[in-house]
């Protein structure tokens, strides 16, 4: 069987190593298509032997590049004849359904991973406006519409066209390496320029808007006996400046760590004492799994995805918009105790539901039910 992948942005695709290496390695073939200006593919891929094509799309559902994208794409499932197209992210999707029209007459089965929708209870109107309309109208293309948190798949199953409606709690989280991470604390303690006996709070994420990491250093800024309570973010982005000098306006100095892009997360992970996520969107927060399956207490923003992953028996929960919210929730984790110890035990139960074997199990039986895998 012939399969491509389409995404925006190469970087997508680390969330599918596993699926894919074992489809490849029961014979099918595999190709990718996306935009690599960005971000590139994981040279994985390539020494998987998948093809990566480079197709024109945008982040932006405007942008004209996703035209000369879907004529690409049109050609490309024209000369390879795929039985499945799976396609991620909004925009990508949107391209590949409009590429796909006639190939499905022709038998190509067209999937669509949701990996949140844009618009959702609270989302800005603009959303509402631009996403949903494209959506609706994308989603008669689709053979397969897939949701990865309960809203969306309440939503999809009311306002979607798609053939087949399905939930797949995420792209699943390898329990082995985050509920094993060998690290020696106050090593990694004194590389980051943390000290042993201070508080460690950890967010992983890019330093963008959506992140909201601000709002977790304003609620450090406000927190009660704050001086030994350290807060290490792992991940890069365009607001390292504002945020480095937000905190040292704050008088938290060197107590706020941006670390960067890192591949020692699961050793981070095992090193905090806490989790924070303050995140105004996602379909279902990875980086919180991941802490879940480490056995970190986590105080979370209280939005769609998440809900679905931390509740009173795992950690807490905040308004993402409020400041006093989220000093309130980490305070709760921070005086926790013996509590504080439940949630870390309660969320390496939880997190079993969103382990990756499941999820690849899940997502092979669609594959063999809806196209015929063998």
């Amino acid at each position: 069987m012939k399969i491509l992948y389409v995404t925006t942005i190469g970087s997508t695709m680390n969330f599918f190593k596993q699926f894919i290496a074992e489809l490849v390695e029961a014979g099918h073939t595999v190709d990718v298509a996306c935009n690599e200006n960005a971000t590139k593919v994981p040279d994985f891929y390539r020494e998987l032997g998948c093809r990566v094509h480079s197709i024109s799309t945008s982040r932006s559902p405007l942008n004209r590049g996703n035209l000369a994208a879907v004529k690409a794409l049109r050609k490309l499932v024209a000369e390879n004849c795929y039985d499945i197209v799976h396609c991620h992210t909004p925009v990508a999707a949107m391209c590949a359904r409009l590429a796909c029209r006639g190939a499905r007459k022709r038998g190509t089965k067209v999937f669509y991973t949701a990996h949140g929708f844009h618009f959702y209870r609270g989302a800005p109107l603009k959303n509402w406006l631009l996403f949903y309309p494209i959506e609706k109208i994308c989603s008669r293309w689709t053979d397969v519409l897939i949701t990865i948190n309960r809203e969306d798949y309440a939503l999809a199953q009311r306002k979607m066209k798609a053939k087949k409606v399905v939930y797949v709690p995420g792209v699943g989280v390898d329990l082995t390496k985050f509920g094993n991470a060998m690290v020696d604390k106050a090593a990694k303690r004194r590389e980051l320029g943390v000290p042993e006996d201070a508080t460690l709070l950890l967010s992983v994420g890019e330093l963008n808007a959506n992140k909201n990491h601000e709002t977790i250093i304003r609620a450090l800024a406000k927190l009660e006996n704050n001086e030994n309570v350290y807060y290490a973010i792992a991940g890069r982005g365009g607001l390292q400046d504002y945020l480095q000098n937000l905190a040292a306006s704050l008088g938290l100095g060197d107590r706020v760590k941006l670390l960067g892009f890192r591949t020692d997360v699961a050793e981070l992970y095992a090193t905090a004492d806490a989790f924070v996520f303050p995140s105004f969107r996602e379909g279902l927060p990875v980086s919180v799994m991941e802490a879940m399956a480490t056995g970190l207490p986590c105080a979370v923003s209280r939005i769609r995805g998440a809900v679905d992953l931390i509740d009173e028996n795992c950690g807490t929960l905040f308004a993402p918009h409020s400041v006093d919210e989220c000093r309130n929730a980490i305070a709760a984790l921070l005086r926790g105790g013996e509590n504080a110890q439940k949630f870390g035990e309660r969320s390496v139960e939880k997190a079993q539901s969103f382990a990756l074997e499941p999820v690849v199990e899940q997502m092979t039986t669609l594959y063999r039910n809806e196209a015929g895998l063998s």
